[in-house]
């Protein structure tokens, strides 16, 4: 085997890249190739330069503690500047457009405003295909998908385009298509989620005992929620009447006659919607022959009190002599949470660079006065992006007990000792420093997965905090003074735990450009820069303030100090 201690020759490295490897040299990581020494590394320009800053670390360990305290200080107001995400869109080309009619609109309605936008879409450009469901949605194509109960007011396309910026093209092209046409309809335009869906990100839910008194102050969360120029499409989930006809059968005449209510009920229903008279089996399929009147008459809604009735005698009379017939407002839907009418007043965000919590965050200071009104019974609850993140929120909290149940396990059996423990515990933390600092500085959100990516960060300063401590203890126990053995055990863990860190940072760069995992791919990054300055300047500070290590008397260098103590 070749002897480590003999002169190495040239690199190949030094041979094809001569100047990079003068510029090592220059800044001190040359090898130094002193034979039988194999401490001589450590003893380069850029160590020793390393050296004396670790030194003077420890010596001002409580300058060194109270600054990174106050950084952290910082750090901690900072996120609230960061925005905050639940998941990120999804990345697959589908887009999809709802379209909602007045409530009690008819199917043949809502068909033909699903034909208009049909044949808008036949004359736009990265279309690869589309589906439209009328009176319904799509069935479930994709796991997180929206879902929307069959309405006879409701339509929804579902549009394939041919690549990312051909849908976020497409998109910005709806969006301002519906803001100057289609102005009898509402319409929503959505990418695809990630995560549990909530169709409009940013929701409020007006609940009460009263349906005026709910939609009462529904309106005027509306109108607080229309004055954010982050907001658009502000709409409630059901507010409008439908148009009714009602028939009021004068019951007198109607028994000289020989009709009764349900005698009328029939002949309308046969009228307007059909009766079953039989039915065709043609093979295995049996076909209903419905008995209904023509369409003339099914249309035209003022000639019901014309319609004839037939009596039990034979002869037919109009309806109107039986019955008066008039016009009227109905409720058509009523949405109730825990048997309370319940309206959701919603609304869409159509800026990418904003996040629903930011918006939600903004707006329900404005809900206060609002609030402050309500009546006994009354109630405004957040809803949408916010509440979906806080039940995620929980469920990762229902974890961290059995979570940090481990770590402390593991950290005692590896360092046999409370306070080490505690001390590796407490530079976790930290890391929060380079997350705030790096999702700044690259506008990316806080979101779920930035969470679990910060999760696993605690574990990577923490795993380097036991190295370097671990490393501390090992030198002591070998007869190095605790000062010393505090600085070496610094300088010797620089070069392992700076390369492991460089790996994890530039393993995350081609996630930075992911949708889905980019923050937490930035939050990695700027933690692990972060964490690995903490590791190495922050930990022997606090390891000197934690244990009160005093100064070695002058002498000999802290490396003979090693070398004599390695001998022994």
């Amino acid at each position: 085997l070749p002897d480590p201690r003999a002169p190495k020759n040239t690199s190949w490295f030094a041979r094809r890249f001569p100047r990079l490897e003068r510029f090592k040299d220059r800044i001190g990581l040359g090898d130094p190739h002193v034979e039988g020494d194999e401490d001589a590394v450590f003893h380069t320009p850029f160590y020793n330069r390393f050296r004396a800053v670790v030194d003077w670390c420890v010596a001002k360990r409580w300058v060194v503690i109270a600054t990174t305290l106050g950084i952290f200080i910082v750090a901690i107001v900072g996120f609230g500047l960061v925005q905050q995400q639940f998941f990120p869109n999804s990345t697959r080309l589908e887009l999809l457009i709802d379209l909602r009619l007045p409530e009690g609109a008819s199917l043949r309605a809502t068909q033909a405003e699903a034909e208009r936008l049909e044949r808008i879409l036949d004359r736009e450009e990265g279309i690869q295909n589309y589906v439209a469901y009328v009176g319904t949605g799509s069935p479930r194509f994709y796991l997180p998908l929206d879902q929307q109960l069959p309405a006879a007011n409701f339509a929804q396309f579902v549009i394939l385009t041919d690549s990312i910026p051909a849908r976020e093209a497409l998109r910005e092209r709806m969006i301002e298509l519906f803001k100057r046409d289609f102005a009898n309809l509402r319409a929503n335009i959505t990418r695809l989620e990630n995560g549990p869906p909530v169709g409009f990100p940013v929701q409020f839910r007006v609940n009460g005992p009263d349906i005026a008194t709910v939609r009462h102050y529904a309106a005027e969360v509306a109108g607080v929620m229309r004055g954010n120029a982050s907001l658009s499409d502000v709409q409630l989930d059901w507010d409008e009447q439908s148009k009714v006809l009602k028939v009021e059968v004068d019951q007198h005449k109607a028994r000289l006659l020989g009709l009764s209510t349900q005698d009328v009920a029939n002949f309308l229903n046969t009228s307007s919607r059909g009766l079953a008279a039989t039915s065709y089996r043609e093979g295995i399929e049996s076909i209903d022959v419905v008995l209904r009147g023509d369409a003339f008459e099914r249309d035209k809604l003022s000639l019901v009190a014309e319609l004839s009735i037939p009596t039990r005698t034979g002869k037919s009379v109009p309806l109107g002599q039986v019955a008066t017939v008039s016009y009227a407002f109905e409720q058509g839907l009523v949405w109730r949470r825990n048997r309370e009418p319940s309206i959701t007043v919603r609304g869409q965000i159509y800026d990418s660079r904003v996040q629903a919590p930011t918006v939600t965050a903004q707006v329900e200071p404005l809900l206060e006065p609002i609030k402050a009104r309500l009546p006994a019974g009354y109630r405004i609850e957040t809803g949408g992006a916010v509440e979906e993140s806080a039940k995620g929120q929980s469920s990762v909290n229902a974890g961290f007990p059995l979570f940090l149940g481990v770590v402390l396990t593991v950290l005692m059996v590896q360092l046999n000792s409370f306070s080490r423990t505690a001390m590796v515990v407490l530079t976790a933390p930290l890391g929060l420093i380079g997350v705030v600092l790096f999702l700044l500085l690259f506008n990316q959100p806080f979101g779920f997965v930035a969470m679990l990516g910060t999760i696993a960060l605690f574990g990577m300063i923490m795993r380097n905090s036991v190295i370097l401590v671990d490393q501390i203890e090992q030198d002591m126990h070998n007869g190095l003074p605790a000062w010393n053995a505090i600085v070496e055990s610094a300088v010797r863990r620089l070069r392992p735990i700076a390369l492991t860190a460089a790996a994890a940072v530039l393993a995350m760069i081609p996630l930075t450009r992911s949708a889905f995992f980019g923050p937490m791919a930035v939050a990695i990054m700027g933690g692990l820069i972060v964490a690995t300055l903490l590791t190495l300047l922050f930990v022997p500070a606090l390891y000197a303030a934690w244990y009160r290590v005093k100064p070695v008397p002058t002498g000999g260098s802290a490396t003979d100090d090693l070398r004599s103590a390695q001998l022994s």
